[in-house]
């Protein structure tokens, strides 16, 4: 299929309040320049004053099939951030989503849904404790989603179908840095996967929660690893959890492996990024592991593979890098290209046959402009 797709991206901070005086403390400044993501907006106003910000963004696509000869108009999604600092150590962040501009009742289009409801406290300028309904350290889309954070229209395809695109549940995580090295580190215990919900060419998307009535008989742990290098970033992150989230009564009628890790999901993922003098490099490879799938399958007939993987690179250039003029310097205009390959059953059981349509390739090239840093306006051909 190919079309060509175009999108106009607004990150905006609408409203800003302060509430009451505190000291500035050196606690206070070197806990707000660690952000737990790019997105988390009470970062960006350390200046030891207790504040409320409220911000947000939107995303309005229009695309075109060849092929079908078809093109669409759509608001995306759009979202509002509302958060709080109570003090130098206790704030809180949420983020509230509007896909497909509507809901109507009975109807397939559209989702209002809360992205992420949690608090943060930090215990020291370096380490910090989440609890809530947060979005793990996993990849590289998931965490910073924001449409100013990737080129392309879409999000990147692997990061939508192998990692699913901002996978969040509720849980406790503890981030840090080392002292001595570039290096920060995360572990979250989350609410593990739900089985019954999987669907064939999903990947494992259907079996989470994002916080409605998630079972705890299931539970994840992740963590991962971020290592910086001048203007290299690497990361590695892993994720092991749980699927089966009924009662080890019903697990045993239906032939489920049963307790808090049983029928384990295991998830790997590893990615590199550079940015130096408008030149922008990623690539990210992930592999999903799935032992119990033939059980599963018998359970609950979802063709679940046991193995699936997808895996990109991308690079890109701003193509006002050079010029002279402080007036287009302020500017970007990025042309990018990026391949992807994934399968999502590149190994199956034997009561699972192998659809090869769940094999893909995917080149994306295109454009994208910032006016200024918080507005873009992209195209790319797929």
């Amino acid at each position: 299929m190919i079309k060509h797709a175009i999108i106009f991206c607004l990150c905006l901070l609408a409203f800003q309040t302060s509430q009451g005086q505190e000291p500035k403390s050196k606690a206070t400044t070197a806990h707000q320049s660690f952000a737990v993501t790019g997105e988390d907006s009470l970062n960006s106003f350390g200046n030891g004053h207790s504040k409320t910000i409220i911000s947000g963004y939107g995303e309005l696509h229009f695309q075109r099939d060849f092929n079908e000869e078809r093109s669409t108009a759509e608001l995306k999604r759009a979202v509002l951030f509302v958060g709080h600092q109570f003090s130098s150590h206790i704030s809180f962040f949420s983020e509230l989503e509007v896909e497909d501009a509507k809901v109507e009742g009975g109807g397939v289009k559209g989702e209002v849904a809360m992205e992420q409801v949690y608090l943060k406290f930090a215990l020291n300028p370096r380490q910090y404790f989440v609890a809530g309904l947060f979005i793990p350290r996993i990849g590289i889309i998931n965490e910073n989603h924001l449409p100013v954070n990737f080129n392309g229209v879409e999000r990147p395809i692997t990061e939508q179908l192998i990692i699913p695109s901002t996978w969040r549940e509720i849980g406790i995580g503890f981030y840090g840095q080392t002292t001595t090295l570039p290096l920060t580190y995360s572990i979250a215990l989350l609410n593990g996967l739900n089985s019954a919900g999987f669907e064939h060419g999903t990947g494992f998307e259907g079996g989470r929660a994002e916080g409605q009535n998630a079972s705890c008989n299931s539970l994840a742990i992740t963590g991962a690893v971020q290592f910086f290098a001048g203007n290299w970033k690497f990361q590695v992150s892993g994720y092991m959890g749980g699927t089966t989230a009924m009662p080890a009564k019903y697990a045993d009628t239906l032939g489920l492996q049963k307790g808090v890790f049983g029928a384990p999901l295991y998830l790997a993922e590893a990615n590199i990024q550079y940015a130096h003098n408008g030149i922008s490099f990623k690539a990210l490879g992930c592999n999903v592991s799935i032992p119990q799938a033939a059980s599963i399958n018998n359970a609950f007939g979802s063709n679940t593979p046991e193995q699936m993987y997808g895996a990109y690179r991308e690079l890109g250039y701003n193509l006002l890098q050079s010029m002279k003029s402080q007036k287009w310097k302020s500017k970007q205009l990025t042309v990018f290209a990026r391949y992807e390959v994934l399968d999502l059953n590149v190994k199956t059981p034997a009561n699972v046959k192998y659809d090869g349509t769940l094999y893909q390739n995917h080149l994306i090239a295109g454009l994208g402009y910032f006016p200024v840093p918080n507005v873009a306006i992209k195209a790319d051909v797929h």
